[in-house]
């Protein structure tokens, strides 16, 4: 295995959720056709981002042997975010891509050949992030705050709908356009009030920079929501070789539901010895967040990875409606169905 684990520079935005294919700069390093040593066919994963807590399930899947088992050798490589990754799959770069649902359906309709195959974290992350000393505590507390937002990125487009949803209007709120590193200085340095993100990523890590206790005013408590990452393939994988992909989704999901039921050994399995890795309290705060995600109402129960219609219908419906997607497609124009029990 194969991984990049140096220090992540704080979380670039998908300013463009369609990133241009001149833009990337990745090594060619397509696998699946090859066979490992042992005889396992040699996969190549691109995660979304450089490794955070949420991909504790692959690290621990590989070093406890999950992927082995399903006959897969994976390489790990850190990516540099989803829509990135999405075009590099889409250019079959990588056999399999680790990226966020609204920048895997931007770039499917943007004529990227992709389809997601499983999607793991099924409650969106996204949330205002505030220092819980600032007093905000419930939605209304915004009202004449100032929030850091990033222009054109999933959790900022889809703002305006959480604003709606909690009674509030989007000049009651002072946005704050800034980078994502420009974003996190703000609110340690006081300049904004909270900012919109990942809750699961950048929560853990504001909160051991600053030693301070952070406040999430989740999406989801006020009934929005959205998917978030899962595995993507190029379609001529999925129809040359649908016994892979079936196994990938496979392993994947098994070393998903080993991390969440062994979170601290699994925070262990990335620790590679590079001493820029967050530390592994935030890793394992991370991928604690993380766990809360992998089902909805519609999920419970199903192994991770494994999807409900109905949840493919709101996550569609809600990115048309924030202008992230032209309009509501049906599922298996996203999604195919055929390695989990979702949409069938």
């Amino acid at each position: 295995m194969t991984s990049r684990t140096s220090l992540r520079p704080a979380r670039s935005p998908l300013t463009a959720l369609v990133a241009g294919a001149g833009a990337l700069a990745l090594v060619a390093c397509g696998g699946g056709g090859e066979t490992s040593g042992n005889g396992d066919d040699e996969v190549t994963l691109q995660l979304n981002w450089y490794p955070y807590g949420e991909h504790a399930p692959f690290y621990y899947g590989v070093a406890e042997g999950i992927f082995e088992e399903h006959g897969i050798s994976l390489t790990i490589e850190a990516g540099q975010g989803s829509a990135r990754t999405v075009q590099a799959v889409g250019q079959q770069d990588f056999d399999f891509g680790w990226a966020d649902t609204p920048a895997v359906l931007a770039n499917i309709d943007g004529g990227v050949d992709v389809r997601s195959v499983g999607v793991f974290l099924q409650s969106t992350p996204s949330a205002v992030q505030v220092f819980s000393e600032t007093g905000i505590e419930e939605p209304a507390d915004l009202s004449g705050r100032t929030i850091a937002v990033s222009a054109g990125d999933a959790v900022t487009l889809t703002f305006p709908m959480y604003l709606e949803a909690v009674g509030l209007s989007e000049s009651d709120v002072q946005q704050q356009n800034l980078d994502s590193a420009g974003k996190t200085a703000a609110m340690l340095s006081g300049q904004v009030d909270g900012l919109i993100g990942f809750a699961h990523d950048q929560g853990p890590a504001l909160s051991d920079t600053s030693g301070r206790e952070i406040t999430y005013l989740r999406y989801t408590d006020a009934g929005l929501n959205f998917f978030s990452n899962g595995l993507i393939a190029h379609t001529s994988r999925i129809a040359d070789d649908p016994e892979l992909v079936e196994r990938m989704v496979a392993a994947t999901s098994q070393a998903f539901e080993a991390a969440r039921q062994s979170p601290e050994d699994a925070v262990a399995a990335m620790d590679d010895g590079d001493p820029q890795l967050p530390d592994a309290d935030v890793l394992l705060n991370q991928w604690q967040e993380t766990m809360s995600l992998l089902s909805t109402e519609n999920t419970e129960g199903l192994a991770p990875g494994h999807t409900a219609e109905e949840d493919w219908r709101g996550t569609i419906e809600v990115l048309a409606e924030a202008g992230l997607i032209e309009a509501p497609r049906e599922t298996e124009a996203y999604f195919d169905a055929s390695f989990t029990t979702g949409g069938e």
